[in-house]
């Protein structure tokens, strides 16, 4: 199973019944193809649709039926639209009940950096910040490295999406949870060590006893 499938399919497993979710660029797209059979609940795009599908399948796609970054989606029976200020207005009076982002950078205490890298021109600032301000919960979707690098640090060095911790991290090696003001390593992939997670994580991670593996049975595949 690769990287991007095992953390999507960790991460379904935090859906519960009649939550309304925002998905994120990248990661957070797929989460919504492993949603477990028994679970109903309402994708929204921060560009104004309640009632998001997976991602359509190869020749199936419709150019006015998008993302907020411009992917093909597909619309549920039953689906939304409306324009981007109630969209905002979902997000921004704490209407969703959870947002999964991916991420560039998450640190000790709980901050996460996901929306610029100073000096690449990006198309705008999308809705990340407040997306990780008004949602209830907010789960981070994204690899432990990059290009050999913990993308779990000490101190964020890119700029801060929001001064508000996130909630849950899930990478290809751990699930992760800020609690208490601290890191604590939750659950270790499949096959990788307690170990392993430590080596490849700069920031400090508190454990509590004994780490379980990562359930991901249950989900669609």
């Amino acid at each position: 199973m690769d990287a991007q499938t095992l953390i999507a399919k960790r991460i379904a497993r935090e859906l519960k019944n009649g939550m309304l979710i925002n998905l994120g660029i990248g990661i957070p797209t797929l989460v919504a193809n492993h949603l477990p059979a028994s679970v109903h609940c309402y994708f929204q795009s921060e560009n104004g649709l309640i009632g998001t599908g997976s991602i359509p399948e190869a020749g199936m796609a419709l150019p006015y039926l998008t993302d907020a970054a411009g992917h093909p989606v597909t619309a549920l029976p039953g689906a939304s639209t409306f324009d981007s200020a109630m969209s905002f207005g979902l997000i921004r009076g704490g209407h969703l009940d959870l947002t999964v982002l991916g991420g560039l950078q998450v640190d000790e205490e709980g901050h996460l950096a996901n929306w610029t890298i100073p000096g690449k021109m990006v198309p705008g600032m999308g809705g990340a910040m407040d997306l990780v301000t008004g949602a209830k919960r907010v789960i981070v979707a994204m690899q432990h490295s990059a290009r050999g690098q913990s993308k779990l640090v000490r101190r964020c060095t890119l700029p801060l999406t929001s001064l508000r911790a996130v909630d849950l991290i899930v990478t290809e090696l751990a699930v992760i949870a800020f609690e208490n003001g601290r890191l604590r390593l939750r659950e270790t992939a499949p096959g990788v060590s307690v170990e392993q997670v430590l080596a490849a994580t700069e920031a400090s991670l508190a454990i509590d006893g004994p780490v379980p593996e990562m359930p991901i049975e249950g989900v669609t595949s």
